[in-house]
């Protein structure tokens, strides 16, 4: 990911009408799947999104808003989905995984204009609210589940989350939606025993060190190596509820997906989670500019079959992390989705 330092852009803030367009959005958004289900299977399946995620620009950066277009475009004739609009995650839940220094390096950066976190994370004028929205979006989720108005949501955010420590933003992201999302679910539901599972082709070394010694959350990675952020080998086992991946380019991706397959397959039924939270990166796509490890579109779908076989109830949560590719974002998403929408 190394990237150069860049000048940072101010943005507007969204205006009332943008967001009530947002959330009238395409009428096959609001439509549920025209054959009738019963039990926790017909309840829907969310979309949370929120014009501010689009408002997180830098010029030039690969991390930019066309990566959510494209998919949100892809989505809109997707039947069986509910959109709602992400709420922004409070001070305090953002330290339910984070620093309160961290938190408030991030918003006073963001307040004063923006800057360089380093040469691959930069923060605008709208970048703090756009980042705690991106947390707000899989608590949004979390909450709709618990209160049985939906089964499974697919959060459709930026900044990405996955490579953001306790005390650290790098890699694009700036706070870790999914840890956050993990330790609400603690802390606000009956649900306790987290299983997530992560297929962007970079480690996400932010989760995993979040949880490195905690055996209430299972962490499992499968991803590129030797690849940045240098992290992610299979010896790393933290408390023994962590599984990495490790693959180099070329490998198979037959050889690849099985090895997830039985992974995934083996931490639920020896963890048996209660709850499942995904990072759906889509930079492992064989096009994708800054990933790769030889992934076809219809592979998400096999990776989500999986990670929903494990989800009790179908209670699972996908965030979006990373792919680059604009031509291909919008296919494997959906793609994503179909084991989901079920």
């Amino acid at each position: 990911m190394g990237g150069r330092r860049r000048a940072v852009a101010a943005a507007e803030a969204p205006s009332g009408d943008a967001r009530r367009a947002f959330l009238s959005g395409a009428a096959a958004l609001a439509a549920v799947g025209a054959l009738p289900r019963e039990g926790p299977a017909a309840l829907p399946t969310l979309l949370v999104s929120d014009p501010v995620f689009l408002e997180h620009r830098l010029e030039g950066h690969p991390e930019r808003p066309e990566r959510l277009t494209a998919i949100l475009q892809a989505l809109a004739g997707v039947p069986g989905l509910r959109r709602i609009a992400a709420r922004p995650a409070s001070a305090e839940e953002l330290e339910l995984v984070h620093s309160r220094r961290h938190v408030e390096r991030v918003r006073v950066m963001s307040e004063r204009g923006g800057g360089a976190v380093d040469g691959d994370t930069y923060v605008t004028p709208r970048t703090f609210e756009a980042a705690r929205r991106a947390v707000g979006a899989l608590l949004s989720a979390v909450d709709e589940i618990a209160a049985g108005r939906a089964r499974n949501a697919f959060c459709a955010v930026r900044p990405p989350g996955h490579h953001a420590s306790r005390e650290r933003a790098m890699g694009f992201c700036l706070f870790n939606q999914v840890a956050v999302a993990a330790r609400y679910l603690q802390a606000r539901t009956a649900w306790k025993r987290v299983l997530i599972v992560d297929f962007d082709v970079h480690h996400g070394n932010g989760t995993q060190d979040v949880f490195q010694r905690d055996d209430s959350v299972f962490y499992l990675s499968v991803h590129r190596d030797p690849f940045y952020p240098g992290t992610g080998a299979a010896s790393e086992r933290g408390a023994g509820t962590i599984v990495n991946l490790p693959f180099r380019p070329g490998t198979p991706r037959t050889q690849i997906l099985a090895a997830y397959e039985a992974a995934v397959r083996g931490a639920a039924r020896e963890f048996r989670p209660e709850f499942v939270l995904v990072s759906a990166g889509f930079d492992a796509y064989k096009d994708d500019p800054i990933g790769g490890l030889g992934y076809e579109v219809d592979d998400y779908r096999r990776l989500m079959e999986v990670a929903a076989e494990a989800a009790p109830a179908g209670r699972i949560v996908s965030a979006l992390e990373g792919g680059y590719n604009l031509d291909a974002l919008g296919p494997c998403a959906v793609a994503h989705l179909e084991p989901m929408l079920r």
